[in-house]
């Protein structure tokens, strides 16, 4: 067994805006990340995405709708479905989604 503290995890990354593997569960894995106020492009993903900010808060554009996701949020983005994140987005963020090997090799 892991015990990970998120927090710390994510404020020693050297930079925002970039995720660390923290171990994986059947064929998803778990990351960590620190958002810091940049916007991230828009992006599509080919499996559902769960988005779980820690503290601060997250700021989405979701087919065109503007999503807050807050401290305690958790926020499921339907695979093929087209999101970015907007400015102001600080905080830690826990992302679970498939490997990107599982899903190259799906049909």
């Amino acid at each position: 067994m892991t015990l990970i503290n998120l927090m710390n995890t994510a404020a020693d990354l050297p930079e925002g805006w970039r995720s660390l593997v923290l171990g994986e569960v059947g064929t998803a894995c778990v990351k960590v990340l620190r958002m810091d106020e940049m916007p991230v492009e828009p992006e599509s993903h080919a499996a559902t995405e769960a988005l779980l900010a820690l503290d601060g808060q997250l700021q989405l554009e979701v087919s065109g709708r503007r999503i807050s996701v807050r401290a305690g949020e958790l926020y499921m983005i339907p695979a093929g479905t087209t999101h970015a994140v907007g400015p102001d987005s600080r905080g830690t963020l826990v992302i679970v989604e498939l490997r990107e090997d599982e899903l190259e090799d799906s049909p």
